[in-house]
């Protein structure tokens, strides 16, 4: 199925979901996307929602960005062997550190775009719904669970050789 026949399916509201009162995409819970039905996939709330949850996220990771920056930039020499070999490891995982916020960063501006684009919530490889369950545990999703799996088979495979 292409992501324009998912999109047309799953595109229409039904009329229970239209009469009912709804709350602002800001003030919307976990649970009220999870009550949403599936007739509902990707409607402007839902999109509102991650995209909120998006923004925060990647305001967290700047946040946590400049910290790890901070540390890297308040380097300090010790005379003791022990010491500077303490501290030499504390620089590598903050360098390790920085490097994935700074992958997860791209991953939350890449997620946003999807947003933008209205590609957001759709397997890339299928064009299926990912699912609210998948993005609510990880809102940067690109595939749906099963292409996930398939491709960690895969990749278990060649790592095992």
């Amino acid at each position: 199925m292409t992501k324009t026949a998912a999109k047309k399916t799953t595109g229409k509201s039904s009329a229970a979901s239209k009469t009912a009162k709804k709350k602002p995409a800001a003030q919307m819970t976990e649970e009220d996307v999870r009550a949403m039905s599936e007739d509902d996939y990707m409607n402007s709330e839902q999109l509102e929602f991650f995209r909120t949850r998006l923004l925060k996220m990647r305001e967290e990771v700047l946040a946590r960005e400049m910290d790890v920056k901070a540390r890297l930039n308040a380097r300090e020499s010790y005379a003791d062997p022990a010491d500077r070999a303490s501290a030499e490891e504390e620089h590598w995982l903050d360098l390790r550190l920085r490097e994935r916020e700074s992958l997860l960063l791209r991953k939350v501006d890449e997620a946003l775009r999807r947003i933008v684009d209205g590609e957001y919530g759709y397997c890339e490889e299928t064009g299926e719904p990912i699912g609210i369950p998948r993005l609510l545990a990880r809102p940067t999703a690109t595939v749906c669970v099963d292409i996930k799996g398939h491709n960690e088979q895969i990749e278990a495979q060649y790592r095992d050789r």
